[in-house]
Formats: structure tokens, sequence, C-alpha cells
């Protein structure tokens, strides 16, 4: 189910974007527990899209986040796409004892993408705590590639705010395609 086909996600995110269009990019309270501080206001986590555009994937992922099974690593992540259609699906980590049975949220998004009948991604957002923005890990690199244009905006955002924006080209450089099975 997209993101947005959820009543009560829908009603709070309206509440959210309710403040003026050209305001920055702002990341929502995070939950309490995170040692007392609110790291989500420091700063502003910055996509090369528009606000209308970034702040449902930027609350989407940053919401899911919080979600993540994540009892070994302590490392939580969350993913928001964009499909071509503008339906926002989202994902979290769900680590396994048994490593590496875990699910990355990337792949966690894009599973739930497919699972509503869609197979192209628009753009992408992960978000995750961490000093600087974490990039998709490999597998994930390519599970993006399979869905997204090579000019498709990938963000990488940190809970601190601190965020890079790159395309899937950037990020998958010599990305192994359906191309390269085709025989002459």
């Amino acid at each position: 189910m997209p993101v947005g086909a959820n009543p009560a996600f829908a009603r709070s995110a309206a509440a959210r974007l309710s403040g003026p269009a050209s305001a920055p990019l702002r990341l929502p309270r995070l939950h309490p527990t995170q040692a007392g501080r609110n790291v989500a206001e420091k700063a502003p986590c910055r996509s090369g899209a528009s606000p209308e555009t970034a702040m449902p994937l930027l609350q989407a992922a940053t919401a899911v986040r919080e979600n993540a099974y994540a009892p070994y690593s302590r490392f939580k992540v969350g993913a928001a796409i964009r499909s071509a259609s503008g339906a926002i699906y989202a994902g979290c980590n769900v680590e396994n004892v048994a490593y590496p049975e875990g699910t990355c949220a990337e792949a966690g998004a894009i599973a739930a993408m497919v699972a509503a009948g869609e197979t192209a991604i628009a753009e992408v957002l992960v978000i995750a705590d961490s000093p600087s923005p974490v990039p998709p890990c490999g597998g994930c690199r390519q599970k993006i590639a399979e869905f997204a244009p090579q000019d498709a905006r990938v963000t990488l955002c940190t809970t601190e705010g601190v965020s890079r924006t790159m395309t899937v080209a950037d990020l998958l450089p010599g990305v192994f395609s359906a191309a390269h099975m085709d025989r002459a």
C-alpha cells in the first residue's frame, strides 16, 4: 500500500505539510528515546528536489526509520521511493540474528513498490543516524538501478540534517544491466 493510501498517515502528513512551500526541509521530531535530544530539529536535510516533492519523501523515510528492527547493530535506516506515478513507498531495515539474512531499507521500499504493482522509481531518499550520509550497499544500488533511470535523484540524509544528492549513475557507475546479456 502506498504510504499516502493510509488515511492516518495522510492526515498527519497533511498537517506537517501545511507550512509555506518555500520553508526549508525540516526533519520531523524523532522518538524521545534518542538520548533526550531532538536531533531532527538541528538542521534541514536538503535534497535537490523542490520542497513540495522532497518533503513527503523525507517524512516517510524518517517515520518508517523508527520502525526499523535493528536489535544487533542498533543502526536504523529508513528509505522512501517516489514512483513514476507519484506514489510514495517506504521501507526500513529488518535485521536477523543469522547475518546476512536481514533486509535493507531500500530493498523494503522497492518490495513495497513492486507489491503495489509499480516498477518505475523516480526518486529515492535514505536517512540514517550517522555523522555523514550513508549510501546504499552494493546490492541495493543494483536494485535501485533495476527500477530507476540513470538520472534519477538519490538523496542521502542524516538525522542531524546533513545530506548529499546524487544520481543513480553517480551511485553505481558501470551498472550491470540487461543489455549486458544481449547477444549480437
